[in-house]
């Protein structure tokens, strides 16, 4: 009769598949964990750009009655301000419609663009 082969750490039978489940398991958890990851960056980016575009046509409200160079540019500067880049900026009567954009990477080699546009104006009624 031929005796039983014992691994290194005495044990009988014993070939890694252990070992190559858990090292699969992990795998899947980091997948998931970057998964996560991006998706979380590009919801931050969506609410790093509305805030800026927001803000910018609050700001380019203020300032209307100074026209669309006035307005615009001080929207500009606030959009810019809250990590925004302003792409579209117009005057409806007292009212300023801005476009901004944040760009986000989530994960290396991939870039977005976000863009949000805001209106913001007199109250009326």
């Amino acid at each position: 009769m031929g005796a039983l082969r014992r691994g290194p750490g005495g044990r009988a039978g014993e070939r890694g598949g252990a070992t190559i489940c858990l090292l699969a398991v992990g795998l899947v958890f980091v997948v998931v964990g970057v998964f996560g990851a991006a998706v979380t960056s590009a919801r931050a980016a969506r609410q790093q750009a509305r805030a800026a575009a927001d803000f910018a046509a609050l700001a380019g409200a203020a300032r209307a009655l100074g026209g669309t160079t006035a307005a615009c540019g001080h929207a500009a500067e606030i959009a810019a301000a809250n990590g925004g880049h302003l792409v579209g900026c117009r005057l409806d009567g007292l009212d300023v419609l801005v476009t901004a954009e944040v760009t986000v990477a989530p994960l290396p080699g991939l870039t977005r663009v976000v863009r949000v546009s805001a209106r913001a104006g007199p109250v009326r009624g």
